[in-house]
Parts: C-alpha cells; sequence; structure tokens
C-alpha cells in the first residue's frame, strides 16, 4: 500500500455556518494566534500529514475579517515539526512573483514543510480590490493559473541549489553563474527573474489545486461514489496525486452527529459524512483503496478536530492505512514525492 495522506483544513470555526455557536472560545478569540498554535499542534500531535488554511481577500459569510493564510501558517512553521503547512493563495491578479516568494519563505521557515493551494478567484469584486480588470471566462481564469503555477516554479528553480557560497574568507557569498532569469511572457503578465529568495529547502513546495499542472489533485464532487470515480479517472491519466474531500460531522460525547445538526447545512460540493469515529475509520479505510489522501472538513473544528485526534487517526495509524509524519522530513517526502531536479542546472 502507498501513502495515504490525511489532511485537514483549520479556517474559521468549521464548514458548518452555525459552528461559530459551539467553539471553544469567545467569538473575539477566533484570530488570536493562540487559537490558530492550538488547533495546529492538536493536528499534528495526531499524526495528520498536512494542516491546510482557507484564504480570500473578500470576507466570507461568517468572518468579517481574517488573518492571511501565509501569515499564520508561518506563524506556526517554528513551532511545529512534521505536519505540512498549506496556505490557499490565489492565482488569479495576484503576483506570482510576490507569490513564489511568500511560499519559498515559508518553506525555509517550515524547515521544508510547505505546500501552496492554488485557487481561482471568479468573484468581480476581488479585481475591484486588486485595481485590476475582471477576469471571467474560464479560459482566462485557467490560463493564470497555469502561468501562475508555472512562474512560481521557475523561480524557484532561478537559484542553484549551491549557488549561495557564504565563504567569509574570500568575500565571496552567491556564484552569480548559478543565479538564472526565467524570462517568461504570458498574456496577462512578464516577469524576467532571478527570485528574491533562494531554492527552497525542497527545491519547489507542493502545489495542491483543483486543477491545472498541480503536484496534488484535490477532488470534490457531490457524494463519496462521485468522488471514487472521479479520482478513478484522475488517477488512470497518470500525473499528480489524487486526495478526496470529504465534510466531517462526528459523534461526541452527549451527542450524536445528527442531534448536533439535525438540519442540513448549505451544500458546498463536498461528500458529507455523519456519524461515528468508528464508521469514518471504516469509510477512510475504504478510500485509502482509490486515493492518496484525503482532507477532511470538520464541522466544527473545536469538537470534532478531538475526536479525530483522539480516536479516528490513532485507529488509521494502528491499522496500517497512514503513517506518521517522520520527523526531520520534508512534505515531499512523507507525501511520497521525490525532490524535483533544477531545470537550469548545469553541469560543469
Amino acid at each position: 500500500m502507498g501513502v495515504f495522506a490525511l489532511g485537514i483544513e483549520l479556517d474559521g470555526e468549521g464548514f458548518h455556518p452555525e459552528a461559530w455557536r459551539r467553539a471553544a472560545h469567545t467569538p473575539d478569540r477566533l484570530l488570536t494566534a493562540d487559537t490558530v498554535r492550538r488547533r495546529v499542534a492538536a493536528a499534528e500531535n495526531a499524526g495528520f500529514t498536512f494542516a491546510t488554511f482557507a484564504d480570500s481577500i473578500l470576507p466570507g459569510r461568517d468572518l468579517p475579517g481574517r488573518i492571511d493564510a501565509v501569515t499564520r501558517a508561518a506563524f506556526v512553521a517554528a513551532t511545529t515539526s512534521t505536519i505540512g503547512l498549506v496556505p490557499t493563495v490565489a492565482t488569479t491578479y495576484a503576483e506570482p512573483f510576490h507569490t513564489a516568494s511568500q511560499v519559498a519563505s515559508l518553506d525555509y521557515a517550515s524547515r521544508g514543510r510547505a505546500g501552496w493551494i492554488a485557487e481561482r478567484v471568479d468573484d468581480p469584486r476581488a479585481a475591484a480590490t486588486w485595481g485590476r480588470p475582471p477576469v471571467r471566462a474560464d479560459a482566462d481564469l485557467a490560463r493564470e493559473q497555469r502561468d501562475s503555477i508555472e512562474v512560481a516554479r521557475r523561480l524557484w528553480d532561478s537559484w542553484e541549489d549551491d549557488a549561495v557560497i557564504r565563504d567569509v574568507c574570500s568575500g565571496r557569498f552567491l556564484d552569480r553563474t548559478k543565479l538564472h532569469y526565467i524570462d517568461f511572457e504570458g498574456e496577462s503578465f512578464a516577469v524576467k527573474g532571478p527570485a528574491i529568495v533562494p531554492r527552497p529547502p525542497q527545491g519547489r513546495p507542493v502545489v495542491f489545486g483543483a486543477e491545472g499542472e498541480v503536484d496534488v489533485r484535490l477532488v470534490t464532487a457531490a457524494s463519496v461514489a462521485a468522488a471514487i470515480e472521479v479520482g478513478a479517472q484522475a488517477r488512470s491519466a497518470g500525473g499528480p496525486l489524487v486526495v478526496a474531500e470529504l465534510d466531517v460531522t462526528l459523534d461526541i460525547p452527549g451527542s450524536s452527529a445528527a442531534e448536533r445538526f439535525r438540519s442540513a447545512s448549505d451544500s458546498l460540493g463536498r461528500p458529507r459524512f455523519s456519524g461515528s469515529a468508528r464508521e469514518l475509520v471504516a469509510l477512510l479505510t475504504e478510500l485509502s483503496a482509490h486515493f492518496d489522501g484525503v482532507r477532511l472538513y470538520p464541522a466544527v473544528i473545536d469538537e470534532d478536530l478531538p475526536v479525530l485526534a483522539q480516536e479516528v487517526v490513532p485507529a488509521l495509524l494502528r491499522h496500517g492505512v497512514a503513517h506518521r509524519p517522520v520527523p526531520g522530513s520534508t512534505l515531499r517526502t512523507n507525501l511520497g514525492l521525490a525532490r524535483p531536479a533544477n531545470r537550469y542546472a548545469t553541469t560543469h
């Protein structure tokens, strides 16, 4: 059996619209550093492979504002040691040079545990916020995503691994022959390079996304059966790892999943599980035969994460379905991905 990665989304209070009512803190504590640190620490101690952090330049229905995802991930980088940290950074409107620099810096801060969820933005209000004309056509959104990912990867390669010398005696700190222009020309932007951050510890941080040339394909469907079908098509085509997305509402002490939320929440386009920890373990074990991993969206983070950490993840580790991340290893290693060669490196 190959690697089966366990991911968890830790943005906000949970996917359910009423999650804030059941949080373990007062509303004013949501955006505090302690809340982020406590939740990520719980996920890491449980054995999750990676944690993700959603983001938007626009306020959501349950969040009047938020600290951006990269900042949240960078904050917990120094207090964690094994869990991958994967923020969302939009590819539409954002400058890919800045995105590449942010994610590379996160990879250094986390010692090789950074990822990036590349996500389209089709809301015209985002264009106004960025001060750019709206991008609405599907082909244009896809092109900006493709170009942004390509530019980031080229910039991460624009420094060869041994470009930094740090020879105090000779006064040489950089080998200029090992820095490269990327000379990218696209329809929306052009980037010459090189990057302002040396090549990241992973070579290239792991790129997640629902589409495009990514390292990890995130599969969303209306049901588990539909997700398995989509995942099978993606795996048969070869290429990226395939990770299923799943909403989770669990039985908790004193309250069953059905009792916690008797009415269904708004449809989010993801398969939904509601039940006991044992039933979820059985479902994830089944999914491990079809996917390379799963990303879980708790209904209420403060209620569902403890059950995941105490009952679900330990059972999966005990049965060999998943494996605890190895201390000192990179996110790429824990996902079973090889470190990519530098496209600009030459043999001297």
